[in-house]
């Protein structure tokens, strides 16, 4: 894990007011589920956010969520059929929805974003960033 990462999990605490949402943070066990239900392989520090702040209430763009009865809005696996129905490319795993457009991790661990156009050149180098 980075400390970068550390500091802006510490920083969306703060800012947030470390206001949450009613969903549940996922467990290791469930993050595993849903790896294995996506065909994607998590990062660390993707896992890291997941656990420590996946439920943070912060702005207008929140994490997608991983549950336990996927019943909650924002929604990992929905997300993901969604996002490949409209175009965003299979091996790029989205993390936040924005109104139709999606921030996707890569497989090289950049964040990249995605809009209806397609991919925009906007991307960061890793979660942190």
């Amino acid at each position: 894990m980075t400390n970068s990462l550390n500091n802006v999990i510490e920083e969306l605490k703060v800012v947030s007011g470390n206001e949450r949402t009613n969903i549940p943070l996922p467990d290791e066990a469930l993050i595993s589920k849903y790896e294995e239900e996506t065909g994607f392989s998590f990062s660390p520090d993707y896992k890291k956010l997941l656990k420590e702040a996946g439920n943070i209430y912060y702005g207008t763009i929140e994490l997608l969520s991983i549950t336990e009865d996927k019943k909650f809005y924002g929604e990992l696996l929905t997300a993901i059929n969604d996002a490949k129905e409209v175009g965003v490319p299979e091996s790029w795993l989205p993390i936040c929805e924005d109104n139709g457009s999606y921030y996707c991790l890569d497989q090289q661990g950049r964040v990249r974003y995605w809009t209806g156009d397609g991919d925009s050149e906007e991307q960061w180098p890793d979660l942190a960033a």
